[in-house]
Parts: structure tokens; C-alpha cells; sequence
């Protein structure tokens, strides 16, 4: 759409037609009807089916203007088909699976009437106390970048707006205390929380939302640096910023504004574009601009981004959504069981697994084996139940009943009692293997639910026990929307499938890696070995006195003489139980040192980097392979490792394949000590591996120009 389309539409605009186009409304707020008639209402939220085609009918066939409403929907990961939670699906490291998925959840929710979903979430999540690490993908920035573009190229490819959201530090909100205020550095913000949201605009987004957060006591709804300057201005951002549920006049209860008029002013003069749900725009930008205090171009400016959007979905020209083509429902399907199976990581496996197809008995146990509402995980409001297969479903349809013992042990996740106890352990004492499907239910995770304590809930610790002295090989199946401490869980598994919530063919995906597909998922997010560690993640500092390997540990000396003071714990490991990027497979791939073929590299250059790596095991299998570097001197402190590249490879038994990299020197670029963002020559160490705690590294160096 052009300027002068826009400005032509502008002119024909009442002050509160205009104001209109800046509200989004619920879909039963008070005379929503007459509203959208009086052309005041530019976009609905939560309206789906009948409800959105009726309210997009009355804008463009009962309004003066006939100006389309953007319908938003929180379609975080699918609509009626459900795939894995966003942290599951980075587990894949499989971007372009990720963007069909995002595809096809615009394309379901699309036939729906909905045009607008709020997501990607970008934040970076490093403490999984916070509830909504669930909807993240997980502590690395590099992946982070990756999966969210992948999503919202997916999204807007089926013709849906994508919203970046939250701008920005959302994820680092205190103690993992949802909406709390996010304690971040400003080289921590450009260089690891913001980078998310700069790729996913260059990549398209059509929109970002503020996060609910402050940052150095501005609530982000008001944070006119970040938000006018940074996002609109330095990047380039030519879309719609919208506000999160409430968050403009809450900005009076974080202490920022005395009343809803003054947080109206500061929101619009701070960047927002519209309003969600609250509706101080509606009730006080007239005034505010009858005063002085808001200026009509700030309001125009607004607008204009809103109908840009409007008009680059083609809402005018066909404001019910244009005819698009849906795969078939088994294809839906399929895929949904491919990226379920490709999101669960292998903890641990002591040969237990892959199980056979002719075990005579086989235990279905635990809270999570037939409870298809709760794999879905948070955030399906559209999901279709009755295509949701549990794992006890999918073993019973693989084996056959008859063979197929089931004993709940507990009613839900939560349940502390042990009545059932005895019935789980007569199941599992007379069969061959033991399938205990353990971890939280959909309402322990998400928006404000945030836990303390990340163990078991309920009383699963004591059945796992019960069970694992039954002397009966034990699986673990772990459903949770966060990292857990497993450590306990660990020492009565002699396997454990860490599952995530998988969604809808979930039960299908695990049973298809319980019975030989060999488990490729790799942790986006490092499992901590208790709450008193976090965060923990793998791209931490060094430190001036950083922790000996064998931590923990009484140190020998005394602060007069420190021998062994360092940067860690005296009663646990400084090191998480399981370290960003790991994962087993039923197969073994072992590495060779890699090779840099250029060891010094011009500023403007490319590194080379390559790995032979060799599948040993006995089955076939996938890899991760993951490139890490560190910069050992910079004129700031740097991570004592950064991921920066990755590639899936698939090997059978046997074979070897050589994994090359080409990485752009400028993406080694950081802010420096004056908040440039440069490249600094210096030495390197560059690592080409499957996790981030293992493999040997190589140097290189970056020379001046």
C-alpha cells in the first residue's frame, strides 16, 4: 500500500474513527456491535468461527469506511492440531519443520476467521521457574533467531501476521516470577534479549507486542528508547506495535503513571500502536489531544501503521481471507507426529531401549499415560481433543491390547495419595518392561505459573520408587512445559524420554521412538540439578576466579590466604545436570578434531569449518551438529562459549560424512566497550560438537584489516 493511499484514507477519517483503529476490543465487551458499525473498533481479540466472520461482516459491509479488522488469536503452537510447546519444538533444531508447523496452524486458524496471531515468543528463557519458558525456545539467542524467524515466515506464507513478542527482557523477569521487573545489562540486552527481535523484522514480522516487564524502571509499554527508537527507527520497523492484555494501564500499578490518561500518553508517545483490550486509547486520547498533550500526527502515524498491515494481508480486497489450500487431515497429522518425535531428547538409556515388538507384557503407568487433554500443553483454546492419541492409545494400537497393562497409580499429576499404589506395582511386576508417563499436567505451566519447586508434583517421586523396586526395567516418559530436576527421577529410570508436551500425535511419537526410531532431539535449554543452581545456562562468563571442574568442594584455604576460592557451591555442582544442546541417540556418533581451514581471518571474511563425523553405533540415527566459539580477549568479557551455527545429519550405521561450515565473521560481532557492535581481531577457539560441555577445540584468529 501506498503513502498516499493511506494519507487518502486519513483524510476521510473522523478523531474517533481514527482513535477506533488504534483499540483492540473483546469480542463481548459492551456494544461491540454498534462500535464496529461507528467504524470505532480496529481489531477484535478472541473472536473465532461465526463470531469473527459476524463482526468482520459488520466493518466492512455496515461501516462508513468498510475498513477490515485485524481478528488476533493466541495460535501459539497450532491451532486444531496441536504440535509440540515452542520449547519441544527448538528441541528439533529443525527450523524449516518448525515454519510448516507454523504454516499450517495459520492455515487452520485462518478458515476460523482468524488473521493476526501473537506469536513467535522471543523471549530468551534461562530460568525455568518462569512459567512461559514453555512458549520460548529456550536460553540460546542464535536458535532463538532461527526458530522465531522460521515461524514467522510459516505464519505470514499462509497470509496470517505474525507478532514478535515481548519487547523485550520478558524472559528474564526476577526469581522466574512472571511480570516481574527484568534485571538486564545494556550490553545483556543488545547482545542476547534484543537480537531475537531484530532477525524476526528483518524476516517480516508484521507486528510486535510490549512485554509487561520494566527495564531500569520503564514498564515497556512506555519505553519510548526501545520501542521509537530502537525498533522503529534503527531497525526500520514499519509495522504495528501492539500492547499485551492490560499492560498500558497497568503502567499505574508499576508507579509510572498517575492515572489511565497519563499511561494513554505515555504508551502512544512511548511507541504503542494499539491497545489491547484495556481501553484508556478510547477513553482518553481525545482529550489528551484536546489539551495538547498528544499531537494529532502521533495519532495519524499510529493509524497509518494499522492500516498498512491491514492492507499488506489483503484485507481489503477480501476481508473473510482469501481461498487457501489445507493439506489433508492425515497429512496434518503426520506432521504433527514428525515434529513430536523429532522435539523428545533421550536423558538417559542404560539398554533398556528400543524396546521389541514381541515383549509379551508391556506396563502402561503414571498421570500422563492417557490423558490427552494435558500433552497438549498451554495455550490451545482451538484444539480438537479427538485428535489427540495418548500413549497408551498409541501402544495398544502397536502392540494389541490383550498385551497392554494399564494402572494409572495416581488420578492426576498432583495427586498426593497412594491408594493406588499397590495396583501400579501388581501391574508391573508381572510384566517385561515398565512405560511410567510422569511430569506436570497443561495447568502447571504458562502464562502465571511459575513454581518454586521443580521437582515431581503430586506424589510421582514415590510411585516411580515403588516401582523401580519391583526390579522391572522402568522407561521414563516426562511431559512438562519446563526443565525439571530430574536427578531423583534419574537414579529409578533406566530409561528416561524427556517428552515435553508434545500435543496432539504426541502418544504415536514416543511410541515410535520407544519401539527403534532412534530419539534426536537435543535440549534447547540446560536441565538444572537443583533450584538452588538457577539460572544455569551455558553461555555464562568465566569469571576472575572460575570453578574447578571437580566443584564442589570445601575450599583448602581462607580469605587471607584463598586457595580454591571460586565461582561455585559448596553443597552441589556448578554444572547443570544435563548442558545446552545434549541428547542421546540408540546409536553413537563419534568426532574427529575439527579443522579450520583458514586459521586467520580477514574482518570482512568467512571461517571454514569442518568435522568428520562417524555413526559407530548399530542403528541409524541423527545428529546435531553444533558450532561453538569463544573469544578469548575482547575490550569486554565474553561467554566462555556462543553457538553459532548447527546442522541436522542423518547417518546409518557406519557412515561417515564431513560437516562444513561457513560462518560470516561479522557474525562473531558484539557491542564493545563504547556499545558499538563490532568485530574485534583478536584469538579464538572454535568448537565442533554435539553438546555444549563436550569436544575438542581448535583455534583461529581474526585479523585486523
Amino acid at each position: 500500500m501506498s503513502k498516499a493511499q493511506i494519507k487518502e484514507i486519513l483524510g476521510e477519517m473522523s478523531l474517533s474513527e481514527k482513535i477506533g483503529q488504534l483499540c483492540q476490543v473483546q469480542p463481548h465487551g459492551r456494544d461491540i456491535d454498534g462500535r464496529i458499525r461507528a467504524g470505532e473498533v480496529g481489531s477484535v481479540i478472541n473472536a473465532v468461527g461465526d463470531d469473527a466472520y459476524h463482526f468482520q461482516w459488520l466493518a466492512v459491509e455496515q461501516s462508513r469506511l468498510r475498513i477490515p479488522l485485524l481478528i488476533g488469536r493466541d495460535v501459539i503452537h497450532g491451532f486444531n492440531t496441536i504440535f509440540p510447546i515452542p520449547l519441544g519444538q527448538a528441541a528439533s533444531f529443525d527450523p524449516c519443520a518448525v515454519r510448516k508447523a507454523a504454516e499450517l496452524a495459520a492455515l487452520e486458524s485462518a478458515t476460523a476467521g482468524v488473521n493476526w496471531t501473537f506469536s513467535p515468543m522471543l523471549d530468551i528463557a534461562r530460568d525455568p521457574r518462569w512459567g512461559r519458558i514453555a512458549e520460548s525456545f529456550g536460553e540460546d539467542t542464535l536458535l532463538g533467531s532461527i526458530m522465531g524467524c522460521a515461524m514467522v515466515e510459516g505464519y505470514q506464507l499462509a497470509g496470517i501476521a505474525a507478532c514478535a513478542k515481548h519487547f523485550v527482557g520478558y524472559g528474564a523477569a526476577e526469581g522466574g516470577r512472571d511480570y516481574s521487573q527484568a534485571n538486564i545489562t545494556e550490553r545483556q540486552l543488545r547482545d542476547t534479549y534484543l537480537p531475537p527481535f531484530q532477525a524476526a523484522v528483518m524476516a517480516g514480522a508484521m507486528s510486535v507486542m510490549t512485554a509487561f516487564n520494566e527495564l531500569d524502571g520503564v514498564p515497556m509499554s512506555g519505553h519510548r528508547p526501545l520501542i521509537v527508537d530502537t525498533l522503529k527507527k534503527a531497525w526500520g520497523f514499519d509495522g504495528l506495535v501492539v500492547s499485551d492484555w492490560n499492560s498500558i494501564i497497568e503502567m499505574i500499578t508499576h508507579g509510572f503513571a498517575r492515572d489511565e490518561a497519563e499511561a494513554a500518553a505515555k504508551a502512544l508517545h512511548g511507541g504503542v500502536d494499539m491497545e489491547m483490550a484495556s481501553g484508556s486509547f478510547l477513553r482518553h486520547l481525545p482529550l489528551l489531544l484536546e489539551s495538547g498533550q498528544i499531537g494529532i500526527e502521533q495519532i495519524d502515524e499510529a493509524v497509518s501503521r494499522v492500516l498498512r498491515i491491514k492492507f499488506e494481508l489483503g484485507l481489503f480486497e477480501q476481508p473473510y481471507g482469501r481461498e487457501r489450500q489445507m493439506p489433508a487431515l492425515a497429512k496434518r497429522l503426520e506432521l504433527a507426529r514428525s515434529l513430536a518425535r523429532d522435539s523428545c531428547v533421550l536423558l538417559k538409556n542404560d539398554g533398556v531401549l528400543p524396546l521389541r515388538d514381541d515383549l509379551q507384557r508391556v506396563a502402561v503407568v503414571g498421570p500422563m499415560a492417557d490423558a490427552p487433554g494435558d500433552q497438549l500443553g498451554c495455550w490451545v483454546f482451538d484444539a480438537d481433543h479427538g485428535r489427540t492419541t495418548t500413549v497408551l492409545a498409541a501402544i495398544r494400537q502397536r502392540l494389541g491390547e490383550p498385551g497392554v497393562a494399564f494402572e494409572p497409580g495416581l488420578a492426576s499429576c498432583r495427586d498426593v495419595g497412594e491408594a493406588n499404589f499397590a495396583a501400579a506395582e501388581a501391574a508391573v511386576r508381572g510384566a517385561d518392561v515398565a512405560i511410567v508417563c510422569l511430569g506436570e499436567d497443561a495447568g502447571l505451566s504458562g502464562e502465571a505459573h511459575c513454581r518454586a519447586h521443580l521437582g515431581l508434583p503430586g506424589a510421582q517421586a514415590r510411585l516411580l520408587e515403588k516401582l523401580a523396586a519391583t526390579g522391572t526395567p522402568v522407561v521414563v516418559v516426562l511431559f512438562t512445559g519446563r526443565p525439571l530436576v530430574l536427578a531423583p527421577t534419574l537414579q529409578s529410570a533406566g530409561a528416561l524420554l524427556l517428552a515435553w508436551h508434545p500435543g496432539s500425535e504426541g502418544g504415536p511419537a514416543i511410541t515410535d521412538l520407544l519401539f527403534g526410531e532412534s530419539p534426536s532431539g537435543r535440549l534447547p535449554v540446560s536441565m538444572p540439578r537443583s533450584e538452588g543452581q538457577i539460572p544455569v545456562y551455558y553461555g555464562h562468563k568465566n569469571t576472575g576466579r572460575p570453578p574447578s571442574p571437580n566443584a564442589p568442594s570445601i575450599p583448602s584455604g581462607t580469605p587471607l590466604d584463598p586457595t580454591h576460592f571460586c565461582a561455585a557451591y559448596l553443597d552441589e555442582d556448578h554444572r547443570p545436570l544435563f548442558p545446552f544442546g545434549f541428547g542421546l541417540s540408540y546409536t553413537r556418533f563419534e568426532y574427529d578434531a575439527p579443522q579450520v581451514k583458514n586459521e586467520v581471518v580477514p574482518l570482512n571474511g568467512v571461517l571454514l569449518a569442518s568435522v568428520r563425523v562417524t555413526n559407530v553405533g548399530a542403528f541409524s540415527g541423527t545428529e546435531t551438529v553444533q558450532l561453538y566459539v569463544r573469544d578469548l580477549c575482547a575490550s569486554v568479557t565474553r561467554p566462555v562459549t556462543e553457538l553459532k551455527a548447527f546442522k541436522r545429519i542423518t547417518l546409518s550405521s557406519g557412515q561417515c560424512e564431513t560437516v562444513e561450515f561457513e560462518v560470516p565473521v561479522h557474525h562473531l560481532s558484539f557491542h564493545d566497550a563504547a556499545y558499538h557492535l563490532s568485530v574485534e581481531p583478536g584469538d579464538f577457539h572454535l568448537w565442533l560438537t554435539g553438546d555444549s560441555a563436550s569436544g575438542t577445540s581448535v583455534s583461529f584468529r581474526i585479523a585486523p584489516q
